[in-house]
């Protein structure tokens, strides 16, 4: 058996148990890793709160999340790593776990730490495959709600540094922070559509929404075209005819993520973990976010 993380009604933070499991074994091609860092991301927290049952159902009860980093205990059949390699990646199932399976384990550089791989695999993911999507081209500008937070940070700096001119919204807190990555930052809050005409006034040429918060309507009408406006984050994107990104898997790009470790290893890539909690603490790790008490990533160790 093994020790993770369920929940079996969708509410608060709250619901979030530490429970017994049955320990997951590999199947040919995958690996069974003993998780050293498990990542908690904001979709962790829609999902759990049923924000999100329309886009991703769940069958209870659930263990959450999904991105994790930790050392090969046990290879399936014609599996692309060793017991004893240092790997991180996607969990074929929850992640809020001691064990975990990977599909495609990816090779973590010495240089990066284990909560700072797991905290890259779903934000770095969704950056690249969401600028991959727009077609966003150097010169072009493109706009990044949630500049602060952390999908939108590493979204700025990949864009940036693609020599794409960006502008990010972002909460009062992080504006120094968003600008110093590249990106022009826009408060938050009422007025900032005028904001952002005044910082782009050859207009937008595309908008990458990871904040959820209602800001579709007005997206579309600064990029002029719902086809050059994606989210993440915003069930209500048919409404708008917003294309919404990472509810298929087949969609996704995990090949982003060596060259994503690699830029890290480097120092040219920055994705800061604000704290690390115990796998026990995961109802404190997602009321600190709900709370928007993180400046970083959060991360479990279970």
């Amino acid at each position: 058996m093994s020790t993770a993380i369920t929940f079996t009604e969708y509410g608060g933070p709250e619901v979030l148990t530490l429970s017994r499991v049955a320990t997951p074994e590999p199947g040919p091609g995958q690996v069974r890793i003993r998780v050293r860092a498990a990542a908690v991301n904001p979709i962790d927290l829609r999902i759990r709160a049923g924000i999100m049952r329309g886009v991703f159902p769940v069958v209870f009860p659930m263990v959450p999340g999904w991105d994790v980093a930790g050392v090969v205990d046990k290879a399936g059949e014609g599996a692309t790593a060793s017991v004893g390699d240092e790997v991180f990646g996607v969990a074929s199932a929850g992640g809020y776990c001691r064990y975990a399976v990977l599909d495609r384990p990816f090779t973590k550089p010495a240089e990066v730490s284990f909560e700072t791989a797991a905290a890259m695999v779903t934000v770095g993911e969704a950056a690249c495959r969401a600028i991959g999507h727009l077609g966003v081209r150097p010169g072009q500008t493109l706009l990044i709600h949630g500049a602060g937070g952390s999908v939108g940070s590493i979204a700025v700096q990949v864009a940036a540094a693609r020599g794409i001119t960006v502008l990010g919204t972002t909460a009062e807190r992080d504006i120094a922070r968003v600008n110093g990555l590249g990106a022009i930052a826009v408060p938050y809050g009422e007025g900032w559509v005028e904001r952002v005409r005044a910082a782009a006034p050859g207009g937008v040429d595309a908008v990458f929404d990871t904040s959820g918060a209602g800001v579709l309507a007005d997206s579309v009408a600064l990029a002029g075209d719902a086809g050059r406006v994606i989210t993440i984050a915003d069930p209500s994107f048919e409404e708008h005819g917003v294309r919404f990104t990472g509810m298929d898997p087949a969609d996704r790009l995990p090949e982003a993520l060596p060259e994503l470790a690699d830029l890290i290893a480097a120092g040219k890539l920055d994705v800061p973990v604000w704290r690390a909690y115990p796998l026990a603490e995961a109802a404190r790790a997602h009321a600190d976010i709900e709370a928007h008490r993180n400046q970083g990533k959060v991360v479990l160790l279970p």
